[in-house]
C-alpha cells in the first residue's frame, strides 16, 4: 500500500511537470516549424520527469515551499537537455534505438538530420528558457558561493553539468571505452568517471539548482551534490541490471542494448549481485546525506528509495 501510494504521489508530480513544460514549448510555426514539432514530440513523449520532479523537490525544502514561478524555468530547462541527450543517444549513429519512452524515437520519426536538429534545439531552447525566467524571475537572497547572485549562479550550476565537464564529457567516455582494450583496473576508473558525469551529472545539476533557488547555502548546497552523485550512479547501475533483466513493454525501450553496443557496464564487470548491492549502497549514503540536512522524512528521501527497486 504505501508503494502504491508514493508511485500515485510521483505520477502527480510528473503530471505538474507536464503542465509546467506546456507552458514553456515553442510555438510550431513559422519556417522552423518541422524542428520545433520534432522538439516538442520528443519533450512531451511522457517519462518519469525524475529531473525536473527532483529539482522541484529540492526547491520546495529549502524554500519552505516558497514561490515556485522561481524555479519553473529551470525545472523546464533541465528536462530539455535531458531529452535532448535521449534523441542523440537514439540516433543511428549512436545506440541506434527506435523506441522510447514506449514509442518510436525521433529520428524514426522524423529523420536523422531533423532529429539531430531537434536535439540541439532543444539544448539551445533550455539555456532560452532559463535565462528568461533569471531575468524576470525575482530578486532573491544573497548566495554565499563564488558568485553572490542565485540565479548566475543556477545557469552555471546548469551549464557545467550539461557540459564537457558533465554529461557530454561522460557521453565521450562512454563512446571511447566501447571496444576499448582497457585492463579491468583501468576500465572500472572509466566507468566510474561515465556513470558520474553522464547520468549524475543532471541530477546533481537537478538538486544542486533547485537548493540555490531556494536559499540553501553553499555548504548545504554542495550536500546536495553528493547526493545528487549518489543517486546519478545508483540509477546508472539500475539501468544496466534492467537493460539485462527487465522488460520492454514496462522500460517502453529494448533490452540488450548494452550488449548489442559492446558496452562495458557496471554488471559487465562486477557481476549482478555486487551491481544490485551497489545501488543500495549509494541510495543508503544519498538518504544519510538528506538525514543530517533535516530531511529524512521528504518525499525527495522516499524517491531515492525508489530508485532501488523500480522495474522501469
Amino acid at each position: 500500500m504505501a508503494d502504491q501510494i508514493f508511485e500515485k504521489q510521483l505520477l502527480d508530480r510528473a503530471s505538474h511537470v507536464e503542465d509546467v513544460l506546456k507552458r514553456f514549448l515553442p510555438a510550431e510555426e513559422g519556417y522552423a516549424k518541422r524542428v520545433i514539432e520534432a522538439m516538442n514530440y520528443s519533450l512531451m513523449a511522457g517519462g518519469k520527469r525524475l529531473r525536473p520532479v527532483m529539482m522541484l523537490e529540492s526547491y520546495r525544502l529549502f524554500s519552505g515551499n516558497g514561490d515556485e514561478s522561481v524555479v519553473e524555468p529551470f525545472m523546464a530547462a533541465i528536462e530539455m537537455i535531458h531529452t535532448y541527450s535521449l534523441v542523440h543517444d537514439d540516433l543511428p549513429c549512436m545506440d541506434n534505438d527506435e523506441y522510447r519512452r514506449g514509442r518510436k524515437t525521433t529520428h524514426a520519426v522524423y529523420g536523422a538530420g531533423m532529429a539531430t536538429l531537434a536535439g540541439d534545439g532543444l539544448l539551445n531552447f533550455a539555456f532560452e528558457t532559463a535565462v528568461k525566467g533569471a531575468l524576470t524571475g525575482k530578486e532573491l537572497p544573497s548566495y554565499d558561493g563564488e558568485n553572490k547572485n542565485r540565479f548566475l549562479s543556477a545557469l552555471e550550476v546548469l551549464a557545467t553539468k550539461a557540459g564537457i565537464y558533465g554529461m557530454v564529457g561522460g557521453q565521450c567516455a562512454d563512446i571511447m571505452a566501447e571496444n576499448a582494450d582497457l585492463g579491468s583496473a583501468d576500465m572500472k576508473d572509466v566507468l566510474a568517471y561515465i556513470d558520474e558525469n553522464k547520468t549524475g551529472a543532471l541530477i546533481e545539476s537537478s538538486l544542486m539548482v533547485g537548493a540555490i533557488l531556494g536559499g540553501a547555502d553553499k555548504k548545504q548546497v554542495d550536500m546536495m551534490e553528493r547526493a545528487g552523485s549518489n543517486v546519478g550512479i545508483a540509477f546508472q547501475i539500475q539501468d544496466d541490471i534492467l537493460d539485462i533483466v527487465g522488460n520492454q513493454e514496462e522500460l517502453g525501450k529494448p533490452i540488450g542494448s548494452d550488449e548489442k553496443n559492446n558496452k562495458t557496464t557496471y554488471v559487465s564487470l562486477y557481476g549482478m549481485e555486487e551491481a544490485r548491492n551497489k545501488v543500495k549502497q549509494m541510495s543508503d549514503e544519498a538518504s544519510a546525506i538528506l538525514s543530517e540536512l533535516g530531511f529524512g522524512d521528504s518525499f525527495l528521501d522516499g524517491l531515492f528509495e525508489y530508485l532501488i527497486y523500480r522495474n522501469k
